[in-house]
């Protein structure tokens, strides 16, 4: 690949160091990604700058106007504050007729509303939970149709925001006010959909016309009691600490049914064509002991820190972490944006 001039758009918190040298672990897990990223693309021999954006889009145009970069890699997971609203950013660079990697617009809307999504899947007969959707600032309504346990999680929000052991409740009581503390904890409507028991699995995608599958992985609960395990809580997913006392991880995903890997690797892309992605994704399943798999959510742009999922799991097929980046480049130059067709 010839070397690009790639703006890199992070939060405005989590613009990266020249170095880690001097952080704490606990520090550099702030910025992990921004700082593998960047760190990667330079030594790769891309001209790379970094901007941080905070709550407006001036800077961001001053400096496509002014540095004329080939290709923005967009590493925002929100934008003012809101987590939908990354997705105008990315709308408002194809305004702009900037290439940029990752998801586009419509693929971003559609994948972080989970009941949206739920609706799309269920419709192209994609196995995933029953479930009902409890909107904040209307009046209770228990659901009826759905069967104990539930769990109960934000419609919007990611990176396990309000999931707890407490996100899996056994009777009526306990969901409304589990509904209750995700409307006032998480400024959100609430998904309630039936709690899948079962191994917690993950497929990387990558692509936009012709898509890759990465092996599958999944979620080790370690050493944590039969009761605790199941779900990734934020303690699991992003708590090292807790991490290491019970032994915690991923990797990939061992003494699995015969025929399930292509049959997954077939869902996950029909799921990235239902949904509209493009770029990259994961997608989060849950397969029971009878070999049955059950879509959880869609991923779009997810952690692309060198040590998590997407990375390992590309890298146990052969592709390292700099071939990744430039694979994840050459899918944002070549996406068919609707101002290239025009």
């Amino acid at each position: 690949m010839k070397k690009l001039r790639v703006l890199v758009l992070v939060h405005e918190t989590l613009v990266p160091p020249d170095s880690s040298d001097g952080y704490s672990m606990q520090e550099i897990d702030e910025w992990r990604t921004e700082y593998d990223v960047t760190t990667s693309l330079r030594a790769m021999g891309h001209e790379v700058r970094v901007l941080g954006m905070g709550d407006n889009l001036a800077e961001l145009r001053s400096a496509i106007t002014d540095w004329r970069p080939d290709v923005a890699f967009n590493l925002l997971e929100e934008f003012q504050g809101i987590v939908t609203y990354d997705q105008y950013v990315v709308a408002y660079l194809e305004l702009m007729k900037l290439p940029y990697t990752g998801c586009n617009p419509r693929g971003m809307m559609i994948s972080r509303d989970k009941a949206l999504s739920k609706q799309v899947l269920s419709y192209h007969r994609i196995p995933t939970p029953r479930f009902v959707l409890l909107p904040r600032n209307r009046r209770y309504r228990e659901p009826r149709r759905l069967a104990y346990p539930l769990f109960v999680k934000s419609a919007t929000e990611d990176a396990s925001l309000g999931i707890s052991q407490a996100s899996i409740v056994h009777d009526p009581q306990r969901l409304r006010e589990r509904v209750e503390f995700i409307h006032d904890q998480t400024s959100s409507d609430a998904l309630v959909e039936e709690y899948i028991e079962g191994r917690e699995i993950y497929i990387g995608v990558v692509g936009n016309e012709r898509l890759t599958t990465f092996p599958l992985w999944e979620l080790d609960f370690g050493t944590l009691p039969e009761v605790m395990a199941g779900i990734a809580t934020r303690k699991v997913k992003w708590d090292r600490k807790y991490q290491r006392k019970h032994g915690i991880g991923t990797g990939p995903a061992r003494e699995l049914p015969e025929g399930l890997a292509p049959r997954v690797a077939q869902i996950a892309r029909r799921i990235y064509r239902a949904l509209c992605l493009s770029g990259y994704a994961r997608i989060d399943l849950r397969l029971r002991p009878d070999g049955s798999v059950f879509v959880l959510e869609a991923n779009a742009n997810p952690n692309l820190a060198q040590i998590e999922d997407l990375a390992t799991s590309a890298l146990s097929s052969g592709v390292g972490y700099d071939a990744l980046l430039e694979q994840i480049l050459r899918y944002g130059l070549s996406y068919q944006a609707a101002w290239r067709q025009a």
